[in-house]
């Protein structure tokens, strides 16, 4: 699975082939109505096909935010921050952080949420109080009845966005998804595409420049994902990348003397996470009273997802150190805050990022629909990435049980005839694994690899000088920096 910072409705004829180009004519009509939403932003509305195929017939409507360049104007730069199921219009909020000035002075910084996610055509599939149990599942299942349990969770799921979303769970992939934004492309007015995507969101991006790669200007990919590998491949390499990030925490943590492992060497400290894990899975751990915990106790899942969730971000490692402290002692408040963070939970509920999540993963790639083959799956990664591996394989399950078809066949995406596409790895990503990036390179056609070597999940405007200029003179000239360049 992808998880957020981690896909599409084609003819069935284009199934084995993938993508295509598409450069027919696009179906949005008119141009965005915009108002003012706050803080110098403006807010609007896209309409789209739900199905590109059938133009004329029923639209869903995009979510669409822009903050105004503050100087001399290029264009517009859109926005997905992955997922999938990551709001663009939340990400646009928060383009100080997201974006340099240098950026923002010559870009309308634009964000939209894409069809099934946030405030375009959600995806709705069960509510707080059954989505809260799901979540919770032994989600790596020890005997029989605890398979049972998780298989009926995981048909749940699906059964629930087939009684929610119904037909638009035919419409939500990434090629529906990079349609849309080539409709919004031409009703912003801009001639071709400059674009910053991240995680998930370099998907987006690639997919894009392989059905309009005509209409591209500048596209970063910022932790890539190779569009060529299949389901469980990009299952395991995801879980192998956690457990990287994992260790590198770990031997800072143990440098810097401040640990909560009582082990004085790595692999110590790696088994007693996974005893952590064990534990909690026979005796969950209390996660305090009252507010957001309410009488929720963390299962071996939320610890898990509680452990990985600081491991996206260098920043974040102290927390993870609280949390992991807190847990030894047997509080679980700390690990729960951090799964919450992830699955974008709040005291109020629930976003739908989580079923946008899963409904956009599972007609975005081929799934088995065999549970022995997860079964089997699991088992593999539990000896090439114990703590993260099963969890991981299992989370897939509900795609087993989907009610559309897979419609997009994993393979490379080329992009024949785009401009330069600079596409950022970082060599210690826990979500997208540095070889992700320079497959995805090797891939596209006119791909430039940039190496970050450091920590953390995508690496622009996140501290490294480096990085930073780089990008930021592509996006502004079109000019990236030399092919394989490293930073710092």
């Amino acid at each position: 699975m992808w998880f957020r910072a981690l896909t599409v409705l084609v003819a069935v004829a284009l199934l084995a082939a993938g993508c295509v180009r598409d450069e027919r004519p696009l179906s949005a009509t008119g141009a965005l109505a915009w108002t003012d939403c706050g803080d110098g932003f403006q807010c609007a509305k896209l309409a789209v096909p739900l199905d590109h195929d059938v133009p004329d017939g029923e639209r869903i409507r995009i979510s669409v935010i822009r903050l105004p360049a503050t100087g001399d104007r290029i264009g517009s730069l859109l926005l997905n921050p992955g997922g999938p199921g990551g709001s663009g219009v939340a990400y646009a909020r928060a383009a100080q952080a997201v974006v340099s000035p240098g950026v923002r002075a010559r870009f309308d910084i634009v964000g939209f949420d894409p069809r099934g996610v946030g405030e375009s055509a959600p995806v709705d599939c069960l509510d707080d109080r059954r989505l809260d149990a799901f979540l919770a599942l032994d989600a790596t299942p020890d005997d029989a009845a605890e398979r049972a349990a998780l298989e009926r969770g995981s048909r749940e799921f699906a059964q629930g966005c087939a009684a929610h979303a119904g037909k638009l769970l035919r419409h939500v992939g990434t090629v529906d998804a990079a349609r849309d934004m080539d409709a919004l492309r031409e009703a912003l007015g801009d001639r071709k595409l400059t674009y910053l995507g991240k995680s998930y969101g370099t998907f987006l991006g690639a997919v894009y420049a392989d059905l309009f790669p005509g209409r591209t200007r500048a596209l970063v990919l910022d932790g890539a994902v190779d569009p060529a590998l299949s389901r469980f491949r990009f299952n395991a390499d995801q879980a192998a990348g956690f457990e990287v990030a994992f260790r590198a925490y770990v031997d800072d943590c143990l440098a810097r003397g401040d640990c909560p492992f009582r082990s004085r060497d790595a692999d110590g400290a790696l088994e007693e996470l996974t005893e952590l894990l064990r534990r909690t899975d026979r005796h969950p751990l209390p996660a305090g009273a009252g507010g957001d915990a309410g009488d929720r106790v963390v299962t071996e899942p939320l610890a898990l997802l509680g452990a990985l969730t600081p491991l996206y971000d260098r920043g974040g490692w102290p927390m993870l150190t609280e949390a992991l402290t807190q847990a030894f002692k047997g509080d679980g408040t700390m690990l729960l805050h951090n799964a919450d963070t992830l699955v974008d939970r709040a005291f109020d509920g629930y976003s739908n990022q989580t079923e946008a999540n899963m409904a956009v993963n599972c007609v975005d790639g081929v799934y088995p629909k065999d549970v022995a083959a997860y079964e089997r799956a699991a088992a593999d990664l539990s000896r090439t990435a114990p703590r993260f591996g099963p969890y991981i394989a299992w989370s897939s399950l509900p795609c087993a049980y989907w009610p559309a078809r897979p419609t997009f066949q994993n393979h490379p995406l080329t992009a024949k005839g785009a401009p330069p596409i600079l596409v950022v790895g970082t060599t210690r990503d826990p979500a997208t694994p540095y070889a992700w990036a320079r497959s995805l390179a090797g891939e596209l056609e006119s791909g430039v690899l940039l190496t970050y070597d450091g920590d953390g999940h995508t690496a622009y405007n996140s501290g490294d000088t480096c990085v930073d200029t780089a990008v930021d003179r592509y996006l502004v000239t079109g000019a990236p920096p030399k092919n394989g360049a490293t930073c710092p």
